[in-house]
């Protein structure tokens, strides 16, 4: 199948039955698991459908499994999900984005199955997804990628072009739509990458290591914007430090070595901590206490 390209003019990509331009790299390609395909007008899926891994396993080479039978329910709103490098959390992620399919088992959000070639548009649409490592394409600027984004996902070329000025507007970027997406800062990146999940109305966005290599006032920027969109998305934040362990999160996932090592209430998983542990240090006494360290 022949990858669509993209018009570094917003005019020409609104105006073209099909974009000529250039063919964004790789990596964007990394970040936008489903080429483009119909999307339908089925009625919004309520925000507290869950996520769910049933049975899971997954293995990059044989005899070395990443997940081995894993089953798990993302509850709906915020969730940080915590764990060393290494622990299988980035694997996890991507198999809940389709990036990655089990080898056995089922993803699922509500009925829809990752893995099932009817549900898997929806599927893609309904789940954002945010890797660690975000890049911009070629000569677009900050809105037009929010629309191509929301294009690849289904949504006609003028209906995405409108809703990136809303999705854009909701990550604080409106400010930067014209400018070149290259020229962003690193958490601004990450704004806009937010922005293209939420384009096409997806409930539950994944995000992998979104803080890692943020100054502090960046994070901080970052935790009120996310704290902010969980009224109405579901998140799922995934990193291995528990700084990040802020009060915008209601429950708490500890995974290491493809395992479930703690699930519950951010009290509940401060009380992991040992007793007369100062307050400030609770959340690394708890997480220390529950895993084994970096693989």
């Amino acid at each position: 199948m022949t990858r669509p390209a993209t018009s570094c003019s917003s005019s020409a990509w609104l105006s073209s039955t099909d974009p000529v331009g250039r063919v964004p790299g790789p990596e964007w390609w990394d970040q936008a698991p489903c080429l483009r395909s119909p999307l339908s007008r089925a009625d919004h899926l309520d925000k507290a459908v869950p996520l769910r891994f049933t049975d899971c396993s997954f293995a990059y080479r044989a005899g070395v499994p990443v997940l081995d039978c894993l089953t798990l329910e993302f509850p709906s709103g915020c969730t940080v999900l915590l764990g060393p490098n290494g622990a299988g959390k980035s694997t996890l992620l991507s198999l809940g984005a389709s990036v990655l399919a089990p080898a056995s088992g089922r993803v699922q959000l509500g009925e829809l199955s990752s893995t099932e070639r009817r549900h898997r548009s929806e599927y893609r649409r309904r789940v954002g997804w945010l890797p660690q490592h975000i890049k911009p394409v070629p000569s677009l600027t900050v809105r037009e990628q929010a629309a191509y984004a929301g294009w690849l996902k289904g949504l006609s070329k003028s209906e995405a072009w409108e809703r990136s000025a809303k999705a854009l507007d909701r990550v604080r970027l409106t400010e930067l739509a014209k400018r070149r997406s290259h020229e962003l800062s690193g958490g601004q990146m990450r704004r806009l990458g937010i922005a293209q999940s939420l384009i096409h109305d997806a409930q539950v966005v994944l995000l992998d290591e979104p803080t890692a290599g943020l100054d502090p006032v960046q994070r901080g920027v970052f935790r009120e914007l996310v704290g902010e969109l969980s009224e109405s998305v579901s998140f799922v934040v995934s990193t291995h430090q528990t700084e990040d362990l802020a009060d915008i999160y209601g429950s708490v996932i500890v995974f290491d070595r493809g395992q479930v090592a703690f699930q519950g209430s951010v009290p509940d998983f401060f009380a992991q901590a040992p007793e007369g542990i100062a307050v400030e240090r609770r959340a690394e006494s708890a997480y220390r206490g529950l895993v084994r360290g970096e693989v």
